[in-house]
């Protein structure tokens, strides 16, 4: 069975070729296509989309408003945000809305394509500067949980290079006794006892 598809896009012309990008594709199914989604709970549970292609910016209601619109009216519709913003509170905004997705407008159609198969098999398709921006979000919070100093990080991501203490030393420019300080200090807010469990707890919770 074809994947049902509808696209929430001001923009006509985009709007349009999507449209004919997705109908030239038999396993897709475009069954709707609209410039705002004001009414997308009313629409999602008319139509039953498996995907919806969710711009940020448009008139009325905000695609970040949309996401929970097509969330609460259909729970199982994986909704892609496809638009031009990559800074972090609409990012974040959409996600905690339930995005499943997030690609960028100059997304190659093939691209576009495997996002939505990748979608629909569980998966959370993103553009790369936007998976970077996840999981740098993702260690700063692992950062906050253990309290360390952005100095200790430097450290820490060093350590984990496998620069010994004295080669730490001479590359932040600090005294060998403030290196082993921070070691020191490193160790009891990540709950370790040495530099091998230090390195083996930041990089397995992804924290450097």
């Amino acid at each position: 069975m074809a994947t049902r598809i509808i696209i929430f896009e001001d923009n006509d012309k985009l709007r349009e070729s999507l449209a004919y990008l997705l109908r030239s594709q038999p396993e897709y199914a475009m069954v709707a296509d609209y410039n705002n989604c004001n009414e997308a709970a009313t629409i999602t549970r008319v139509y039953q989309p498996d995907v919806v292609l969710m711009d940020i910016d448009m008139p009325g209601e905000s695609g970040i408003n949309g996401v929970r619109f097509v969330k609460e009216a259909r729970p199982q519709t994986a909704v892609i945000m496809y638009t031009v913003f990559e800074d972090d509170e609409k990012l974040f905004q959409c996600l905690c809305a339930g995005a499943n997705g997030y690609l960028l407008k100059h997304t190659p159609p093939q691209k576009l394509f495997d996002g939505i198969q990748e979608v629909i098999e569980g998966g959370a398709p993103m553009s790369p500067v936007i998976a970077r921006k996840v999981l740098n979000s993702f260690q700063a919070g692992k950062r906050n949980e253990y309290a360390l100093s952005a100095r200790e990080i430097d450290v820490l991501q060093l350590l984990a290079r496998g620069y010994s203490a004295k080669m730490i030393a001479a590359d932040l420019h600090i005294s060998f006794d403030t290196a082993r300080s921070h070691l020191k200090n490193i160790y009891r807010k990540l709950h370790v006892n040495s530099g091998k469990e230090a390195i083996g707890k930041a990089l397995g919770e992804h924290i450097v």
